[in-house]
C-alpha cells in the first residue's frame, strides 16, 4: 500500500510540475514574442498600429499554447524515464534537461532576428535549402555578417539565465504553505530523487498522509487541470478543433511582419519541416492526371486528345527575329533586383551601368519579370531545365540526373549549333550544380575550381575576375558558336569586397540616402555590392559588344527579397527581377509592350528570336517577344499592371505602385495559367512524360 501511496504522491507531483512547466514555457514564448515585435518595429507595415500588434500577440500566444504543450511533454519524459531506471540520478538528469531545452529556445531565438531581417520570415524553407549549401561557407559568412561567436555568447548567457530562472519556479512549491496545505509525513528518504518540490518539505498541495477525500480531491484537481492544459494546447489555443490555431492559419493581420512573428519559432520551425516535406513528396500539389492534361491542352492551345505530356510542350519557331548571333550570353546575375531601376530610386546612382544598356538603341527591357523561387539554385533549375519551382529540388533527384528534359536549355541551343557553356563564379560541389548541369545536356561546366587563386568570397571569386574568364574562354574560340549562362557571385553576403578599393564613395551615396537610412552601415555596404555588380555587368556587356559584335545578350536577377531601403517594400518591388536583352538586331519594342515573364521564358524568348520558322523545341513558357504577358513562380504572378499571391482563391491583384485601385484582370484564365504551370512542372520531372493515374497508385500517391 505504501508503494501506491509513494507513486500517487509522484504523480501527482509531476502533474503539478507539469502544469508549472507550461506556464513557464507559454509566458516566456509571449515575451519572447513581444521584444521579437518590438526590436523589429522598423518592419511594421505603414498602416498597421498597435491594434495589430495587439491581435498579433494573442493570436500569438494562442499558438504557443500548443508549443508550450510539447515543449512541457519533451522536458518531463526524460526524468520520468530516469525516475524508474535510475532514481539517483533523476534530479540531476531532469534538470540538465532542462537547460538544454532551454539551449535549443534561445539559440533559436537569438538565430531568429538575423534571419527575419535576411528573408523577412521568421524561418521557412531556407532552412533546410542551407542543409545543400557548403558548410564552410555557410560557416564563414555566420562568422563575417552575423557575428556568430557574439551571438553564441548571447545564447549561453540567456540559456543560463532562463535555467536559474526555471530551477527556482519549481523549487518555489517547497517554499509557501497555501490554502488547503496539508502536513506531509512521507520519508524523505525515500523521496529524495524527486522532482523540484517533492519530498517531505512539500506542503503546497498536501501531498502526503491527509484524509483520503482532501488528498483525491487535490488529485482530481491536478488531473482535470492537465486535461484542460491538454486539450487546450493540441488545439492551440482553444478547446475544439472548429477555433483551433495553426501554423496555416495564424496569420490575421494585414501586416506581413506581425503575422511572421505570430509564429513562435518552434512553430515557424515546424513550419519549415512541413514545407520541406511537402518538398520532397510531392504532396504539396494535388493535381489529377486529367487536371494535368486538361491544362496541358489549355497551355498549347490545342485538344487534350494525348496521353503524352511532351506533345502539349511542343512549340515551332515563328520565324528569327534578328540574325542568328555567333555567341549568346546570359546573366544570371546574384541578387540583382529590379527595384533599383525603378525612376524613384534613380538618385541612388547604383544601377546607371545597366541603366545605360537598356536606354541604348539596340537594346529592351521588361520590369515585370519573377524568379523561378527565392533562391540561386532555383534560378538554376529553371534556366538550365525549363520547368518552374513546384515542390521538387531538382538537383538532388535521380531522375534529373538520368537524362536532359526535353524543355532543358543545354540541348535545344546545341540543336541551333551553339556549343554550350555553363560559368559559376562559385565551387561545382555547390547544390551539385557541376554534375546536375552537365547531366542535363551542357557541353562544359565551369566553376571557381578552373580561375586558379581568384579573389573573392567564400561563395564565388569576384564578378571582374569570372567575366575576365568567360571572355579570354571566348576570344580563344571567337569562331565557334557559343551559348554562354554566366551566374556571378559578388552581390552576396556576406558583402566583404574591398568597396574603396573598387571606387566606391560610400559617404557620396550615403548623402544621398534617406534620413533614416544614412546610419545604417549595413545597408550602405549592401548597396555598394549591387553598385559593384551593376558596374562589372556594364563593363562585361561592353566589352563584349566591342570584341563580339554578333552577340545577343540576356541579363537577368537569379532573385530579389535580400535588401531594400524600406524596411517594408511593396511586394512588386520586393520580389521582382530585371529582364534585358541587347545586341545586334534588338531595338526598343522588340519585347511586348506589356510583356512579363520569369526564369522559364528566357530559352522560349532566345529561340524565337534566332530561330527559323517551324524549327521544333520544346518548351513551357513563352517568348516575351511573341506571347507572354505574364509570369508566375512559386509565390506569386505577375503582369505589366498587377502583382498577386498566386495561391489566393480568388486572386488578389494589386497595383505595382501600391496605388489603392486594384487592376482588373481575369481571374480564370491567371488560375489556370499558374495551376497549368505548376502541374506540369511537378509531373514531367518526378513522373515522365506519360499520363496514367496508375503511376500515381504506384507510388502511393
Amino acid at each position: 500500500m505504501r508503494g501506491y501511496t509513494v507513486l500517487g504522491d509522484y504523480l501527482a507531483q509531476t502533474a503539478l510540475n507539469a502544469l508549472k512547466l507550461f506556464a513557464f514555457y507559454w509566458g516566456l514564448l509571449g515575451l519572447f514574442r513581444l521584444f521579437f515585435v518590438l526590436w523589429l518595429g522598423d518592419y511594421w507595415g505603414e498602416n498597421t498600429g498597435w491594434p495589430d500588434v495587439l491581435t498579433a500577440l494573442v493570436r500569438g500566444e494562442r499558438l504557443s499554447a500548443q508549443t508550450a504543450g510539447v515543449l512541457t511533454l519533451v522536458t518531463l519524459l526524460p526524468g520520468a524515464v530516469i525516475h524508474f531506471l535510475w532514481p539517483m540520478a533523476e534530479r540531476t538528469v531532469a534538470s540538465l534537461w532542462r537547460g538544454f531545452v532551454l539551449g535549443a529556445l534561445s539559440l533559436l531565438y537569438v538565430a531568429s532576428f538575423p534571419f527575419y531581417r535576411q528573408f523577412h520570415a521568421n524561418f521557412n524553407q531556407m532552412v533546410f535549402t542551407g542543409l545543400h549549401e557548403d558548410f564552410y561557407a555557410l560557416g564563414v559568412t555566420m562568422v563575417q555578417e552575423y557575428y556568430l561567436p557574439l551571438r553564441l555568447l548571447v545564447v549561453f548567457g540567456l540559456t543560463y539565465c532562463l535555467w536559474r530562472l526555471l530551477e527556482a519556479w519549481l523549487k518555489a512549491s517547497s517554499g509557501a504553505r497555501p490554502l488547503f496545505s496539508l502536513p506531509c509525513t512521507i520519508n524523505d528518504k525515500a523521496n529524495k530523487n524527486l522532482l523540484p518540490g517533492q519530498g517531505a518539505a512539500s506542503p503546497l498541495w498536501g501531498l502526503g498522509q491527509s484524509p483520503n477525500i482532501y488528498k483525491w480531491l487535490k488529485r482530481l484537481a491536478l488531473a482535470a487541470a492537465c486535461y484542460a492544459v491538454a486539450v487546450f494546447s493540441i488545439f492551440g489555443g482553444s478547446f475544439g478543433w472548429e477555433t483551433a490555431v495553426d501554423w496555416e492559419n495564424a496569420g490575421v493581420t494585414k501586416d506581413d511582419f506581425l503575422n511572421e512573428a505570430i509564429l513562435d519559432n518552434c512553430q515557424a520551425l515546424y513550419r519549415s519541416y512541413e514545407l520541406n516535406s511537402r518538398l520532397l513528396s510531392c504532396n504539396g500539389l494535388n493535381f489529377t492526371v486529367d487536371d494535368i492534361r486538361l491544362l496541358a491542352a489549355h497551355l498549347a492551345k490545342r485538344a487534350p486528345d494525348s496521353d503524352e505530356l511532351d506533345d502539349y510542350l511542343l512549340r515551332h519557331a515563328q520565324g528569327a527575329q534578328i540574325e542568328k548571333p555567333r555567341h549568346i550570353f546570359v546573366i544570371l546575375a546574384e541578387s540583382f533586383a529590379n527595384w533599383p531601376l525603378l525612376p524613384q530610386y534613380e538618385y541612388l546612382g547604383i544601377a546607371d551601368g545597366v541603366k545605360n544598356i537598356i536606354a541604348a538603341p539596340d537594346s529592351d527591357y521588361s520590369p515585370t519579370f519573377l524568379p523561378n523561387g527565392a533562391s540561386t539554385v532555383s534560378a538554376v533549375t529553371g534556366t538550365v531545365t525549363g520547368f518552374a519551382d513546384a515542390n521538387l529540388y531538382l538537383t538532388t533527384m535521380q531522375e534529373a540526373f538520368a537524362a536532359p528534359y526535353p524543355t532543358a536549355s543545354g540541348p535545344q541551343l546545341a540543336a541551333l549549333g551553339y556549343e554550350t557553356h555553363f560559368w559559376y563564379a562559385g565551387p561545382a560541389s555547390w547544390e551539385r550544380i557541376g554534375a546536375f548541369v552537365k547531366a542535363q545536356g551542357y557541353d562544359f561546366f565551369h566553376s571557381r575550381g578552373d580561375y586558379g587563386d581568384a579573389p573573392g568570397s567564400v561563395w564565388g571569386c569576384e564578378d571582374e575576375i569570372l567575366f575576365a574568364k568567360v571572355t579570354e574562354a571566348v576570344a580563344n574560340k571567337a569562331e565557334t558558336p557559343g551559348f554562354h549562362v554566366i551566374l556571378t557571385a559578388s552581390n552576396h553576403s556576406p558583402y566583404d569586397l574591398d568597396l574603396p578599393a573598387k571606387g566606391f564613395e560610400a559617404e557620396k551615396l550615403r548623402r544621398k540616402l534617406p534620413p533614416e537610412n544614412q546610419g545604417d552601415d549595413w545597408l550602405i555596404k549592401e548597396l555598394g555590392h549591387y553598385w559593384y555588380a551593376d558596374r562589372e555587368m556594364a563593363r562585361f556587356v561592353a566589352t563584349v559588344k566591342s570584341r563580339f559584335p554578333d552577340s545577343l545578350i540576356l541579363i537577368v536577377g537569379d532573385h530579389a527579397d535580400r535588401y531594400h531601403l524600406k524596411k517594408v517594400p511593396l511586394a512588386y518591388e520586393r520580389y521582382a527581377i530585371p529582364f534585358i536583352v541587347t545586341g545586334r538586331g534588338i531595338h526598343h519594342g522588340t519585347l511586348l509592350k506589356d510583356s512579363a515573364g520569369s526564369h522559364i521564358d528566357l530559352i522560349p524568348t532566345i529561340i524565337e528570336l534566332i530561330a527559323p520558322k517551324g524549327h521544333p523545341y520544346r518548351a513551357l513558357g513563352a517568348s516575351l517577344t511573341r506571347d507572354n504577358r505574364q509570369g508566375v513562380n512559386y509565390g506569386f504572378w505577375i503582369r505589366r499592371d498587377a502583382f498577386g499571391e498566386a495561391d489566393r482563391v480568388p486572386l488578389e491583384p494589386q497595383s505595382l505602385d501600391g496605388s489603392l485601385s486594384p487592376p482588373i484582370i481575369d481571374d480564370q484564365a491567371m488560375q489556370d495559367y499558374i495551376n497549368a504551370i505548376r502541374a506540369i512542372s511537378w509531373w514531367r520531372p518526378k513522373y515522365g512524360s506519360h499520363l496514367d493515374e496508375a503511376i500515381l497508385e504506384r507510388v502511393g500517391r
